[in-house]
């Protein structure tokens, strides 16, 4: 079998999607590439429903771009990318000086040291709205922040502090889902005492003399918070995926990659010098199996219900082609197949859509790599993930990684798995044998966190029956969150136990998504995800965007390209615990004006009645 467009992929370019300016279908891509990836023309990705395979309604809206919007994308790019090219004329001319790296004239006959097309467009689309982005602050990135005023006397080539700092700005950007990025309160406490016993720094690496206590404690309480065997942990979220995927999977193995996957896992997948394959995102599927039967089913029965199933038909056939025609010109078997999939998609607020992955994989007797990076702590009736969050056995997936940046406050990753699996890595992983330990009050402030999240802080966590802990989650962030939230500081969460933080984050990010659909805009992913997309499309919104939020006191985070595809430029919000019902409501007012300024309440869907925005109007929306 010869390699395909598909199998250089990842192998290239990281794939991006794009849509289509002629009849608005969402459509995939890769820059460089000639392969295209398209996106079901539909405007709703959801499970079937009445389904034993799902515990409940799975809806993620991508609601298509309007012609007339897309068009005028295009056309904002092209007229932006012809004053580009005049502007590179007048710096050849020494008319305008350009103030970034560039090849030197006698370098022409190298290899390029950049990019053509990126460094173009850093000079003459980036600099002009760089401004949004690597905002200085100075307080801990709580529901508030206090950022320090800059200007820029060359249009963002360079930037000078004025001295003024910007107190009380509401923060909408932070990946702080569960309230836990706090200077006072529990794990600040704790993590100060641990720093005054260990230090800051180990100095070390874990091999070596850096391997503490509060490591191995840490690794232990990670294993049954997770439900698994064994644990390790590592101190760099991104390299907890780019180093350890090499040490996963080498030559004569096979990566089935996501298309929409972080850029750690598609380094990661690189470095391994595996053959690489993208399959297509969350396609529609009409598997009817129980949870138990999942588990259990055999590979006879299991492959009666694949078959003819029209969902993950990119994933399903990639996975018969590897296993028919083996590895490319010699036909030899593949060593391993891993697939790659992430719980919820930082960019998209998609969640994936994991039982119909687990089902594919038992099939074909692949091993699946999970990153719960946003979802682990945001998502589940006992914030575990994805797979409790669909109520899946651990064990169903082979390696299961994370990280303690988002919902827990801290730095650094994790790999979960078979007790012989971790055992393999902390002979063989780079981040084990080389990087430095993670820092002592690092590692306190994830282990006060996650024992608050289980209840093992003081705070219990008695679990209510199955199908009616979500309800209480939202009943309880309800009423919990209003009247005890006046006891505290504004924004502060030191009195939530972990089960108030898990539903008043679920009661914040349902309410916050209802309330921007009601007002017209184009929400991207699935209703329950804490990510939180509004598409902006042009590319003169992205700046005039994030600089109007900021002028009302709201940080936001406004995204571009290389991060998205070039023409689905987007707002992107992080919704947390810690935001109040007042902060939400004064943000929303905020992006209600700024829509109307900009124009950007794209959405044609029928709005639901913006009445009953109580939270039992919450839980009537959210029940079936």
């Amino acid at each position: 079998m010869t390699q395909n467009t598909s199998n250089k992929l990842l192998n290239a370019d990281k794939c991006h999607r794009t849509k289509a300016a002629g009849n608005g279908i969402v459509k995939t891509h890769c820059l460089f590439q000639q392969k295209r990836y398209r996106r079901p023309t539909e405007k709703n990705h959801q499970a079937p429903w009445p389904s034993p395979l799902y515990n409940k309604p799975f809806v993620e809206s991508f609601e298509e771009t309007p012609l007339l919007v897309a068009v005028l994308t295009y056309v904002g790019y092209g007229i932006l990318t012809i004053f580009g090219y005049l502007r590179d004329f007048l710096r050849g001319w020494k008319f305008e000086k350009c103030h970034l790296a560039r090849e030197r004239e006698e370098q022409k006959g190298f290899v390029p040291l950049y990019q053509d097309f990126e460094n173009f467009y850093t000079r003459n689309l980036y600099m002009r709205i760089r401004d949004n982005w690597n905002r200085p602050i100075c307080s801990v990135p709580g529901a508030k922040v206090d950022l320090v005023e800059r200007l820029s006397p060359d249009y963002n080539w360079t930037f000078e502090h004025t001295g003024r700092v910007v107190k009380g700005v509401i923060n909408m950007g932070s990946y702080n889902y569960l309230g836990f990025a706090e200077s006072s309160g529990a794990c600040a406490d704790a993590a100060l005492k641990c720093t005054v016993k260990y230090g800051v720094g180990v100095s070390s690496t874990r091999q070596e003399i850096g391997n503490l206590d509060k490591h191995e404690l840490l690794e232990t309480l990670v294993a049954r918070f997770l439900g698994v065997e064994a644990s390790m942990v590592f101190g760099m979220g991104f390299a907890t995926n780019s180093m350890n995927i090499p040490a996963l999977t080498g030559k004569g193995c096979l990566i089935l990659s996501d298309e929409l996957n972080h850029a750690s896992l598609v380094l990661g997948a690189r470095l391994s010098g595996s053959t690489i394959r993208v399959f297509k995102h969350n396609s529609k599927s009409g598997l009817r199996i129980t949870m138990s039967e999942l588990r259990d089913l055999d590979e006879q029965k299991l492959s009666s219900m694949l078959d003819g199933d029209p969902g993950h038909k990119s994933l399903e056939k990639l996975l018969r082609d590897a296993i028919v025609h083996g590895q490319p010109r010699t036909h030899r078997p593949w060593k391993k197949i891993l697939i790659i999939v992430e719980g919820i998609y930082s960019m998209e607020g998609s969640i994936v859509r994991l039982p119909e992955v687990v089902a594919l994989k038992k099939k074909y007797k692949a091993y699946l790599y999970l990153d719960e990076a946003h979802s682990i702590g945001a998502l589940g009736p006992r914030g575990r993930g994805v797979v409790d969050y669909f109520g899946l056995d651990p064990s169903d997936v082979d390696i299961m990684m994370g990280t303690f940046t988002k919902s827990f406050g801290a730095a650094g990753g994790y790999i979960g798995g078979k007790k012989v699996l971790i055992d393999f890595l902390r002979v063989h992983s780079h981040s084990a044998v080389y990087a430095t330990s993670m820092s002592p009050p690092i590692t306190q402030q994830i282990i006060t966190s996650m024992q608050c999240i289980m209840g093992e802080d003081g705070t219990t966590l008695d679990l209510p029956p199955e199908g009616t802990l979500h309800s209480i989650n939202l009943i309880q962030g309800c009423f919990l969150s209003h009247a005890r939230r006046a006891e505290g500081s504004e924004g502060s969460l030191r009195w939530f136990s972990g089960q108030e933080r898990l539903g008043q984050l679920a009661e914040n990010t349902i309410y916050f998504r209802r309330r921007l659909e009601e007002m017209g805009f184009i929400i991207y992913g699935n209703k329950e995800s804490p990510v939180v997309p509004l598409m902006l499309y042009m590319p003169a919104k992205i700046g005039a965007f994030g600089r109007e939020m900021l002028k009302r006191n709201i940080g936001t985070v406004v995204v571009g390209f290389p991060a998205t595809p070039i023409i689905e430029s987007r707002a992107r919000f992080c919704v947390s615990a810690a935001h109040t019902r007042e902060m939400l409501d004064t943000a929303l007012k905020a992006i209600g004006e700024v829509g109307d300024l900009l124009q950007l309440k794209y959405s044609r869907k029928s709005r639901p009645r913006a009445e009953g925005s109580d939270c039992f109007s919450c839980l009537g929306s959210h029940q079936d």
